[in-house]
């Protein structure tokens, strides 16, 4: 059975700095594009960070770009979201996902086939 497992979020005040990691099972991941989202009260999700299955490749949203950054250990199947100078906007539940398919990373939350349970950022003013 596949899991992803998001850890690191938690309550931080504007301008600091947290890391979210996402533990993969159950398969490994290695060469799967792999994904960060989040999503706010009352707003629908949305694509923040993606990484292919090597690494080489990256995406960010435009809200995000200089301020975080994504990250992988496939030896580990691990992904990683590295997120500096957090602003209040940033307050959400941040989810990892995965995507069998490989290639460039993708921001269509669509094609991700696996998803985590969420974990909790919050950015106080």
């Amino acid at each position: 059975q596949v899991q992803l497992v998001e850890s690191g979020g938690g309550l931080v005040q504007a301008g600091g700095s947290l890391r979210l990691s996402c533990a993969a099972s159950g398969r490994t991941f290695s060469r799967s594009r792999l994904g960060w989202f989040r999503q706010a009260p009352g707003k629908e999700r949305e694509f923040v960070a993606a990484i292919s299955g090597s690494g080489v490749s990256t995406s960010y949203a435009d809200s995000v770009k200089g301020r975080f950054t994504i990250s992988r250990d496939n030896a580990k199947n691990m992904v990683y979201l590295q997120m500096n100078n957090l602003k209040p906007a940033d307050t959400a539940v941040y989810y990892c996902a995965a995507d069998e398919a490989w290639g460039l990373p993708t921001k269509n939350q669509y094609e991700y086939d696996y998803w985590g349970q969420g974990t909790q950022v919050t950015v106080s003013s």
